[in-house]
């Protein structure tokens, strides 16, 4: 997953890894000529890693690992058994089912005056998240795409609503999913239909593969910001990530459903120290996991934890839609596959079939004195579920209306 940071005037990001494989090589050196044993305390291992969200009304998931010293496995060693709950100050609890590392559970509509936390027990200790009251998420009041010149990638612009409190500065994160029209290199309603070894005939069969198909791309990003550089604390047509203009995304038409939540300073700065630790990975100064900040406790022990429980009241989400005629979009030139075949026997036209070959133009002007000329292709440039589209129209892709939910 990656993680990037933004402000009024940069955007920066970095590769987070799994936090496995995080803590993992935060403990390595790089660059040695003689090989070095690192001492790692030994309360700098087997700690327990928790991750996940406590969300209002939705199904929730947490997962707990645990860390590995330097010379451990470079696997994640789940917690395969543990007792974990959501609870609220007013006794309130929803239990969790699952096991191997990852627990669910469907919380109902959260209390906004209530302080909620994550309560884990794991092997005979128990941990559990500060209590903290679920947060309002403002809704995204625009979101745009804007190319600068013809040789520029498309920047997704961000404007939340008015912020709900706007005398002290305010935190978010967001992710978004992509959606993305693909059409096939070429189409035909015709075939050659062989009729035994030496027969055949070309057939008119209408369409033999759907015009155009879909693909989805859950974005591999999780990208915070805060207000604190902005006037009146609203962040403004803010640059959430790029389309890059010669991708296939943007060949017909693309749609991204962001989401938005707004997170605490203590999740934010949670979120900033792990991209510091994955830009410095394997540094001298690289801090160690237990260095960065968290809200979760070992009440049993002295033991400590990783990870941060964010807890939110909603989430905001935006639908956006561009069209390529309303950019420049740079399609890739290459040469054609087709096979072009001229006079072919029937034979001809059955050995190319039993060779993956299909019918896609059949140009008979002998009555006019000219040739028969036949052009084929194979099914990759036909079928667009080679590539994993699915072919049925997703229910909002008629509109190119954005919608703020």
């Amino acid at each position: 997953m990656k993680y990037i940071g933004l402000s009024s005037s940069k955007v920066y990001g970095i590769k987070v890894l799994p936090f496995y494989l995080l803590t993992f090589l935060l403990f390595s050196l790089t660059g040695c000529i003689e090989e070095f044993e690192a001492e790692v305390p030994e309360d700098e291992s087997n700690l327990l890693v928790v991750e996940g969200t406590i969300y209002s009304g939705k199904q929730c998931t947490f997962t707990l690992s645990w860390t590995d010293p330097i010379n451990g496995y470079a696997e994640p060693r789940w917690s395969t058994e543990a007792q974990i709950s959501v609870r609220g100050t007013d006794g309130s609890v929803y239990e969790t089912e699952g096991g191997y590392g990852k627990y669910t559970c469907q919380l109902g509509d959260l209390n906004p005056d209530v302080e909620y936390y994550l309560h884990i027990e794991v092997d005979g200790d128990v941990y559990e998240s500060d209590p903290q009251k679920p947060l309002r998420t403002e809704k995204i009041a625009d979101v745009r795409g804007v190319q600068e010149s013809q040789e520029s990638d498309i920047n997704i612009l961000l404007t939340p609503a008015e912020p709900f409190d706007n005398s002290k500065t305010n935190y978010y994160s967001w992710t978004y999913d992509e959606t993305w029209e693909v059409r096939p290199e070429y189409t035909t309603v015709i075939a050659f239909v062989p009729q035994g070894i030496d027969k055949g005939e070309c057939v008119v069969t209408g369409n033999l593969w759907p015009e155009r198909g879909w693909k989805d791309q859950a974005s591999e990003t999780v990208m915070i910001g805060s207000s604190n550089s902005y006037e009146g604390q609203h962040i403004q047509q803010m640059k959430l990530y790029e389309v890059d203009h010669s991708s296939q995304r943007m060949f017909y038409k693309y749609s991204s459903l962001i989401h938005q939540r707004a997170i605490s300073k203590g999740e934010y700065e949670y979120e900033k120290a792990r991209m510091q630790a994955s830009e410095d990975m394997g540094g001298l100064f690289t801090p160690q996991p237990s260095a960065l900040p968290s809200n979760i406790h070992c009440k049993t022990s002295k033991k400590r934890a990783i990870g941060y429980i964010g807890c939110s009241l909603n989430t905001s989400e935006y639908r956006l839609f561009l069209v390529d005629k309303d950019f420049y979009i740079e399609r890739p030139r290459k040469k054609s596959d087709l096979v072009v075949v001229d006079e072919p026997t029937v034979t001809d036209c059955i050995k190319l079939v039993n060779n993956g070959l299909y019918l896609v133009d059949w140009n008979d002007e002998r009555y006019m004195g000219g040739i028969l000329q036949t052009t084929w292709a194979y099914r990759y440039q036909l079928d667009v579920t080679i590539y994993g589209c699915y072919t049925e129209k997703p229910d909002y892709w008629d509109s190119t209306e954005n919608i703020s939910y």
